[in-house]
């Protein structure tokens, strides 16, 4: 799946089963359910899980706990807009 076709897969219903599970959670959030967006990112014990959980607590405004799954990921907390890390993030997720 290209970046093209994920964002236009947030049009549909729900997302394509074949999606990983970062990928999945990023989709939620694209499609304005935070709530559900994290209750996936929360459960992915991966450092590219962290990754989707540090965004998903940056863009609710708690860069406390946001810092704490960078640092899970390996990351620091970027200093680029949130709709700019979501589509590295997405871009990073379709390339592994």
């Amino acid at each position: 799946m290209t970046f093209d076709e994920f964002l236009a897969s947030i049009n549909n219903d729900q997302p394509a089963p074949e999606l990983s599970e970062t990928l999945t959670s990023l989709w939620w959030d694209k499609k304005g359910n935070w709530d559900r967006a994290h209750a996936i990112a929360q459960e992915i014990p991966t450092t590219r899980g962290s990754a989707v959980h540090a965004y998903l607590h940056r863009e609710e405004g708690v860069l406390w706990n946001a810092d704490y799954w960078y640092g899970r990921a390996g990351r620091t907390r970027p200093e680029i807009s949130l709709e700019e890390e979501w589509t590295q993030l997405v871009i990073e997720m379709l390339a592994s």
